[in-house]
Parts: C-alpha cells; sequence; structure tokens
C-alpha cells in the first residue's frame, strides 16, 4: 500500500463483506482481491486494513456467515465518485445489484464515512439513521447518505472499524467508533469473531 499523502486527499472509511464464493475464490479470497483493486485505482489509496471478522447473516439464518472487514482509505475523489468507485469493483468481482436487500452476496462495499461530512444534509441523515427496522428491509435512500445511517448499529462494521479508525468521531452522533463500539449491546456482537489474531 502507499505511503505518500497529498493535501488534496480526504479520508474516507469503508466496511467490505461477503458470504458467497466470487469469481476471486472464498469470501476470504475475494475481500483481498477487493482491497488490492480499490488500492491500484486512480485517486483512491488503502492506508490500512483491519483483520477479517466472521458474521451470521442478517436476518439469522438466512444464509452462510459474512466474513467481514474495514478499511481506511485516502482519496482525492468526491464521496459520489468514491462511491462509484467502490460500485465499480463490485462489479468487477461479479456483484450484481439485483433482488432484495441483504441478500447473500459474493462483495459488499460500503463507504461509511468521508471524512466529518454529513449528507445529503444533517435532518436527512437523522431520518435514515432513526428508520425503524421494517421501514430498513424495504426502503433505501435514492441518495449518499454519510455517515452511513445503519453503522453505530452494526457490531460487524464497528468491531473492524475499532482496529483501523477508533478515534473517528460521528459528526451527529458526537462519539467516537470505539464509543459507539461500547455502546453497542452485547448480542449485537456476541456472534462475531476475528478469522485470525
Amino acid at each position: 500500500m502507499n505511503e505518500n499523502t497529498s493535501i488534496s486527499e480526504k479520508s474516507a472509511l469503508v466496511a467490505i463483506g461477503g458470504n458467497l464464493p466470487s469469481m476471486a475464490g472464498n469470501p476470504e479470497e475475494t475481500l483481498q482481491l477487493a482491497t488490492r483493486q480499490i488500492d491500484l485505482r486512480s485517486g483512491m489509496r488503502v492506508v490500512s486494513v483491519s483483520r477479517f471478522w466472521r458474521s451470521p447473516a442478517f436476518p439469522l439464518g438466512s444464509g452462510p456467515d459474512y466474513v467481514n472487514a474495514a478499511i481506511q482509505l485516502q482519496t482525492e475523489l468526491s464521496p459520489e465518485g468514491l462511491l462509484a468507485a467502490l460500485h465499480e469493483v463490485e462489479a468487477a468481482l461479479g456483484r450484481r445489484r439485483e433482488g432484495g436487500r441483504w441478500q447473500s452476496r459474493g462483495i459488499d462495499l460500503d463507504l461509511i464515512a468521508y471524512e466529518d461530512l454529513v449528507r445529503p444534509d444533517a435532518a436527512t441523515q437523522d431520518e435514515w439513521r432513526g428508520l425503524s427496522l421494517e421501514r430498513q428491509v424495504v426502503e433505501a435512500p435514492e441518495t449518499l447518505v454519510l455517515p452511513h445511517p445503519r453503522m453505530q448499529d452494526r457490531g460487524f462494521v464497528l468491531l473492524p472499524l475499532a482496529e483501523i479508525a477508533p478515534g473517528w468521531r460521528h459528526p451527529r452522533l458526537g462519539k467516537t467508533v470505539a464509543e459507539l463500539l461500547a455502546a453497542l449491546p452485547p448480542a449485537a456482537k456476541a456472534d462475531i469473531a476475528p478469522l485470525t489474531s
């Protein structure tokens, strides 16, 4: 991974995961290749990668366990440009965005945060963050919402993020990743474990 930092680069946090084989192989191999592909793309530079974590599919029993990780990168791209580039990496690895939400997949790249930016605005971010589980199942925002509105609820996002960016502070909640993880109910992280030490 590259070491040089440009003044124009911004920091971004990305959650990566998958629970099905892809053209790259098993989920661990897919996550490794996705990370390399991101690092090779123009305008993106991976600076740190968490360990890989195993987590149960949601809803429980809906598919094989997921392998999850988090990466921190520096980018010259806008948030929308970065999201489009991440979707291109997914597509190159065989991801097709069809079907319902939370379905099994070979690769999933979620833009979690871009610096401390709130998109599209504070009220919309708050609305999506407070959405009930019933509505989450059937509704998806039509525009990029930052920070990711579900990040604070997901152990499989916070555990890897806490390894690489424990001090990043949520601009709407005012808590760091480490504090969000500490506030997470034990049940939300009970079945999530690192694949390696």
